[in-house]
């Protein structure tokens, strides 16, 4: 289906059987791999702007970033069946098996994306997480409040209602954290916006088989750098709460080796992973999804991460130490009460 669009909506040639990049078909021709992307709701000017985005890192060298293509007619989206499309190329060979060093990777990304020549305002994020955060809680607060004189339908209604005013605490102290490095630190150079994941983590650039490391730019929101490395961080931790030292230890090593960190990084980062996240997604996902088998599944990640918050605790109260960041000769602002 796919190389009959190629040829006749972009006069593409591509061969043999479709494959799958990063969730996405794919096919191959001319030395390049063409995916196929449904662009989702993003209207014309986000995809022009994520477009404009892939250019310029490609011309700054960055082999992993694919190029959109317009359409015989120099359309970035192009109609298929009833369907909207985009087409990215990456003229990709395969990944070397070795382990990449990410981190050194991720501050060479960054710093390309700092380096965007236009302003950014389509998926941009620079600036809006108190606002986000803050909109989150009280959303979430309403929900709660709701429940609050109702016997609980279900165990996760029983466990939310027990656990809100603990995560609506940790949120507080979040924005908190937020708020007082915006009033006392000056941002440097290096904490100008660049160009960020929605949630980065390992597994952000591998394409399913391995063979490929492709930079999506449909993962793509300009934000602080910080956004990143407190999300993989997170993911990481997330992953097995047992064994993350080591890992998140060499991946700030193998960052700042490309790109040291300011005292404005540090400390919006660490309120990033003070803000609980992943306790807001799996209420939030509890409450939107229709299906029975998902809301088990959310409510057994409900119940680990209630039982792990003291566990999640110990990482905030060591996480500068972990990572060996210059905690007195940047001054950097400790949460008292984790110490206690």
């Amino acid at each position: 289906m796919f190389q009959n669009m190629l040829e006749q909506l972009y006069g593409i040639q591509a061969e043999g059987e479709p494959i799958e990049v990063n969730r996405y078909p794919a096919l191959k021709g001319n030395g390049w791999i063409y995916l196929i992307a449904n662009p989702g709701r993003r209207e014309a000017a986000d995809i022009q702007e994520l477009a404009q985005i892939a250019e310029h890192l490609y011309q700054l060298g960055d082999q992993g970033v694919p190029i959109f293509l317009p359409d015989k007619n120099g359309n970035w989206m192009a109609e298929w069946e009833q369907k909207q499309y985009c087409v990215l190329a990456s003229q990709q060979t395969e990944e070397n098996r070795k382990r990449p060093r990410l981190g050194r990777k991720l501050a060479k990304f960054h710093e390309r994306g700092r380096r965007v020549p236009f302003q950014i305002q389509r998926i941009s994020r620079v600036g809006q997480w108190k606002r986000l955060w803050e909109q989150r809680l009280e959303q979430m607060e309403k929900v709660w409040n709701g429940l609050l004189f109702q016997t609980p339908e279900d165990d996760f209604e029983r466990m939310f209602i027990e656990s809100f005013p603990y995560y609506m605490g940790l949120t507080e102290n979040a924005i908190q954290y937020l708020v007082d490095t915006e009033l006392d630190d000056d941002p440097l150079e290096i904490d100008s916006g660049t160009v960020c994941h929605e949630r980065f983590t390992q597994n952000t650039w591998a394409s399913s088989s391995g063979s490929y490391s492709i930079k999506f730019p449909f993962d793509w929101v300009f934000d602080h750098r910080s956004r990143d490395l407190a999300e993989w961080t997170r993911a990481r931790y997330l992953h097995n709460i047992q064994t993350y030292d080591m890992d998140v230890r060499l991946f700030f090593e193998q960052y700042q080796s490309a790109a040291p960190l300011s005292s404005f990084t540090w400390r919006l980062l660490y309120s990033r992973l003070i803000f609980p996240l992943h306790y807001f997604e799996c209420v939030e996902g509890y409450y939107i999804t229709q299906s029975e088998q998902e809301k088990k599944v959310l409510e057994e990640r409900m119940g680990k991460i209630l039982k792990q918050s003291s566990e999640y605790e110990r990482f905030l109260a060591q996480f500068f130490q972990l990572t060996g960041a210059p905690v007195k000769m940047l001054n950097l602002p400790q949460l008292e009460w984790l110490y206690h």
